[in-house]
Formats: C-alpha cells, sequence, structure tokens
C-alpha cells in the first residue's frame, strides 16, 4: 500500500509535523489561559505561591490537551492538505494515477496511531496528573477556612448518607483516591427524626468501615459553644465501591481502571453510565481521529486557482466544531441514560466518517 511507500512516508511526515505544532501551541495558549484563571482563584491565599500554581496548571494540562488532540488533527491535516494542493504536490500524485484514498491513507494510518497511543498510554498519565492536581488543589484549600468559604457553598461534591444515628449531608470541596479522601469537608448530622444535630467542618476525611474519619475539626452544634478535635468520627453506611462510584469522576480513572470501576458501580448497584461513557468514548477516539482526516480531505483537496480557500478552511473549521457539538449532546444523552453509552460514544465519530467518505467518493469519483 501507499500508506507505507515513499511518499506515503512524505505525506505523513508532513502531516505528524503539522500535528504537533498544532497540539503545542494550542498547550501553550491553555496553559497560560489557566495559569491566569489560577492566578486570579488562589493569588490571595499565602500557601498558593507561583511554584504551586505552576504545578496545578502543568497537571491539569494533559486532562485539557486530551479534548483538544481531534481538533490538533483536524487542522494540522487541513493544512497539511492544504500545503500540498498550494504547491501542486496533490496534482502530480494525481497525474500519477494516485487516488486521494492512497494518498492521504499514511496520514489516516497516523492518526489511528496516535488516538491508540492516546487512548492506552496518553490517557493513564492524564488520569493520574489529574487526580494529583486534584490533591494539590485541595492541599490550598485543605484547612476548615476552606470548608467555611461560604461563597463556594454550592462548590465542590455532594453526598447524602444514612448511618446508625440518623442522616447526614456531607460536602466536599475536592476528592483523593477515588473519591475515598475528601477534603474541605463540611458535614449536616441529622437525628433519627430529620432534627439538626450539628455541623462538622473538616480539613480532610478518610473513609474506614464504617466510620469517616475527619482530622482538623471544628463542631458546631445549636445547644454549645463550638468545639475543636484533632480527629473526629462521623458514622456511615457506605462502603468503599458506593463512594467510588458516586464520588470518582470519571476523568481520574484511566482507561485501563475504568472497567473495574464499572464493574465495581454496578456490584454496589449504582448507576455506572459515566464510567461506561468514558471507556466508550476513549474505544472511539482513534475512529475519531481518522474521521477528522477524513473532513480535512474533504475541505482540503480543491486546487488553489480554483479559488474559495478562505471558505474551505471555514468550511473545515465549522464541519470539526460541528461534530464536537454533536458528540457532546450526545456524550450528555449517554450519561444520563437516555441512550447507551456506547451509542453515545460511537455514533459521532461513525457519522462523521461514513459522510466524509460519502462527500469523497462524490468528489473524486462522480
Amino acid at each position: 500500500m501507499l500508506a507505507f511507500g515513499h511518499l506515503g512516508r512524505y505525506f505523513g511526515r508532513r502531516f505528524l509535523g503539522a500535528v504537533i505544532v498544532v497540539f503545542v501551541s494550542c498547550v501553550g495558549l491553555i496553559a497560560l489561559v489557566d495559569f491566569l484563571e489560577q492566578t486570579r482563584r488562589f493569588g490571595d491565599r499565602d500557601n498558593a505561591g507561583f511554584i504551586k500554581i505552576m504545578q496545578l496548571v502543568l497537571l491539569r494540562l494533559p486532562s485539557f490537551t486530551e479534548q483538544l488532540l481531534p481538533f490538533a488533527v483536524l487542522l494540522g491535516a487541513m493544512g497539511t492538505f492544504l500545503t500540498f494542493s498550494r504547491r501542486l504536490e496533490f496534482v502530480i500524485a494525481r497525474s500519477a494515477g494516485l487516488s486521494v484514498w492512497q494518498f492521504t491513507g499514511s496520514s489516516a494510518v497516523l492518526a489511528l496511531v496516535i488516538g491508540i497511543l492516546s487512548v492506552t498510554v496518553y490517557n493513564p498519565l492524564s488520569a493520574s496528573m489529574k487526580e494529583q492536581a486534584n490533591k494539590v488543589e485541595a492541599s490550598i484549600l485543605n484547612s476548615r477556612m476552606a470548608a467555611l468559604d461560604t461563597s463556594a457553598t454550592s462548590a465542590g461534591v455532594w453526598l447524602r448518607q444514612q448511618s446508625v444515628d440518623g442522616q447526614s449531608v456531607l460536602q466536599s470541596r475536592a476528592t483523593a483516591n477515588n473519591g475515598q479522601r475528601l477534603l474541605g469537608v463540611r458535614i449536616f448530622s441529622f437525628d433519627r427524626d430529620g432534627k439538626f444535630i450539628e455541623r462538622v467542618e473538616a480539613a480532610s476525611a478518610v473513609l474506614e468501615e464504617g466510620n469517616w474519619v475527619l482530622s482538623d475539626v471544628q463542631v458546631h452544634s445549636p445547644a454549645s459553644e463550638p468545639q475543636e478535635y484533632d480527629t473526629y468520627l462521623v458514622s456511615t453506611n457506605l462502603t468503599a465501591e458506593q463512594v467510588r462510584g458516586r464520588m470518582a469522576s470519571p476523568d481520574t480513572l484511566s482507561f485501563w481502571t475504568l472497567p473495574e470501576a464499572i464493574e465495581a458501580s454496578q456490584r454496589a448497584g449504582l448507576r455506572s453510565e459515566r464510567y461506561e461513557l468514558q471507556y466508550q468514548v476513549l474505544l472511539a477516539r482513534p475512529l475519531l481521529l481518522v474521521t477528522m482526516v477524513i473532513i480535512a480531505a474533504v475541505v482540503s483537496l480543491r486546487m488553489f486557482r480554483f479559488g474559495g480557500v478562505g471558505k474551505m478552511i471555514v468550511g473545515g473549521v465549522a464541519a470539526g466544531f460541528l461534530l464536537y457539538v454533536v458528540a457532546r449532546l450526545a456524550e450528555e444523552l449517554g450519561e444520563s441514560g437516555i441512550i447507551y453509552p456506547a451509542a453515545a460514544a460511537w455514533f459521532p465519530a461513525v457519522f462523521g466518517a461514513l459522510m466524509g467518505c460519502l462527500v469523497l467518493l462524490y468528489q473524486e469519483d462522480g
């Protein structure tokens, strides 16, 4: 196949170089924007200096750039194909009897390889760094003052739990260890009759069998003055599997651990759609990147002397954005359980690939 021949390798090198340039440029822009945002959020905290904020930004970066990868492939492929068209290299390839499928094959193969590596290698690294970022962010907020921050009452994760003492509502500003360690914790406790008992503010909480073990605690009760404790126990009937199913974020679980999380959630009787969706989205990513190459070929193979280059570029970007919107909508429907997670994850990539191939067939073969 030409995809592995001399000309295919030449096209492939140019495509890979363009994707890397686009990806690195966008990563730098995202890092700058996120640094400014984190400086705005934490700049007034004594324990959030320049080094700490930079560490947080760098740890969060892979998670953001995973979402960016399809657009990097699309723009890289468009830039490569437009350059080939401007230099009449496609004209020479066509005059040699080569079809569009042959001289774009190497780019599609490389996109497939990039997709596989991003799922099997980059995603586990991204998930690990995202969890570390959560810990760094929690360390900045790791104080009772963070839990007492009334401006953040709606922030973080909320959880209702039952115990032998009654019900309680738990709020956490950040989670770690798949939700089994909480930071910036606030707990509202009620007795069995639903009467409010106390509000507990803690720097952190760790789940042990039958109890949350809180550290650096202040307890507020209507019947007494606030009391401070180094450690404090709040009973719970939640298990580790239930906590992970409710509080662990899918983007902190790697591709290799998602099947275990799905099985654990189902075993605990919890909804597993968000983990199933994340798993299927990762499985579909290689095809999505190939689809981006096909879309780039559709809008970029028109010869420059025919004009309309600007419209081609705008059309390619619009097509990629439309595919992204459809994918996000499908994911929302899949996460809510309206459609199957596998259908939600695979439909945009399959539909985009089929439509792109149909247009290419019409353009090339009439």
